[in-house]
C-alpha cells in the first residue's frame, strides 16, 4: 500500500501461540476466548508481522519478526509455524537482506526480533542485515542486557550480541526521528521504554503499534497483556494513542493480529472501532 509517497509492505513472519490469560490480563476468558479461541492448552493463535517501509531514499524495517533459531522445545512451547520465512518475505518484495538501511526495533522482545540475527552455513550468529543500522531504545538495551529475574525469558541474547560484535546497534534516548518521515515515539507500559513507529509522507499519517495494542482484539482501553510491566501506563498511553488516531485518521498496522493486520478506528458511544484496511 502507498502511504504519501511511501510504499509499505505488512511482512508474515509465521504464527506462534502464546497464553491467552497472558495476553488478555484482568479480563475473564469467558470474554478473550469469543475473540481469541484458545486452544487445548489455554494458548491462543498470534501473527508475526514486521512492517516494511520504503521511502525515496532508505528502506526500513520495522522489527524483525520470530527468526529461524528455535530449537525443537522452543518450536513446541510456542507452536511456531513459519511458511517462508523473513528473508524469503522480504525477496518477494524484491528486496536483498544488504539492501536494508535500518532496522527498528520497538522493543527486543524474542518475537519481536528473533530475525535481528541468523546462524551461516557454519552454525555462526550472524547480523541478517549486514549493512543496516538497528535503532534501539537506550534504555530497552539495558533492561535485555541485565538479566533481571522479571523479565529475563524475553529476551534472547542470540538476537543481540552479534549486532554489539558488528558494531551495528545506534542507541537513541525517547522520541526521536529515524529518516525524514519515520519517527519513533517511547510509549513505555509493555516495557520501560517499549516504542511504536509513526510514518508520516505528504500528509497522511501511519502508526505501527507493536505491543501496545499487540491484535484488534486489544483495542478496548482495559484489554492490556499481562506481560506488561507497567500495566496502567499502557492503558493510558493507548487511550491516548487511539484518540488521536480516531481524530487524525492514521492507518494502524497490528504487529500480532493473526487475521486483521492493518486499519482505521473511529469513535462511537465513546468507545473507539475498528476498521479493517484491505492489505493487497
Amino acid at each position: 500500500m502507498q502511504l504519501g509517497k511511501f510504499k509499505i509492505n505488512v511482512l508474515h513472519d509465521g504464527y506462534f501461540k502464546l497464553d491467552g490469560g497472558a495476553m488478555f490480563g484482568i479480563v475473564p476468558k469467558t470474554i478473550w476466548d469469543r475473540l481469541e479461541p484458545a486452544d487445548n492448552i489455554n494458548r491462543i493463535l498470534l501473527g508475526a508481522n514486521p512492517l516494511l517501509v520504503q521511502t525515496d531514499e532508505h528502506i526500513v524495517l520495522v522489527d524483525t519478526g520470530l527468526g529461524e533459531k528455535y530449537d525443537p522445545r522452543g518450536l513446541d512451547i510456542y507452536d511456531v509455524q513459519m511458511p517462508r520465512g523473513l528473508r524469503a518475505e522480504l525477496m518477494l518484495h524484491e528486496v536483498t537482506v544488504d539492501k536494508v538501511d535500518y532496522v527498528i526495533c520497538s522493543h527486543l522482545h524474542f518475537d519481536h526480533v528473533g530475525g535481528n540475527t541468523h546462524r551461516d552455513m557454519e552454525g555462526n550468529l550472524k547480523p541478517t542485515f549486514p549493512n543496516a543500522r538497528y535503532v534501539i531504545q537506550k534504555a530497552e538495551y539495558e533492561d535485555a542486557m541485565g538479566h533481571k529475574p522479571r523479565t529475563k525469558a524475553s529476551y534472547n541474547l542470540d538476537d543481540i550480541v552479534p549486532l554489539q560484535e558488528s558494531e551495528q546497534i545506534n542507541l537513541i534516548d525517547g522520541d526521536s526521528e529515524i529518516v525524514p518521515g519515520i519517527r519513533v515515539r517511547v510509549t513505555g507500559g509493555h516495557t520501560r521504554a517499549h516504542s511504536i513507529v509513526e510514518i508520516e509522507s505528504e500528509g497522511q499519517k501511519a502508526l505501527f503499534l507493536a505491543d501496545l495494542i499487540p491484535t484488534t482484539s486489544h483495542i478496548k482501553i482495559p484489554y492490556v497483556m499481562g506481560y506488561d510491566l507497567f500495566p496502567g501506563d499502557t492503558a493510558d498511553y493507548k487511550e491516548k494513542i487511539l484518540k488521536e488516531a480516531a481524530e487524525g485518521d492514521y492507518l494502524l498496522f497490528f504487529e500480532h493480529s493473526p487475521h486483521s493486520k492493518a486499519g482505521r478506528v473511529s469513535m462511537r458511544d465513546d468507545s473507539f472501532v475498528f476498521m479493517p484496511e484491505p492489505i493487497t
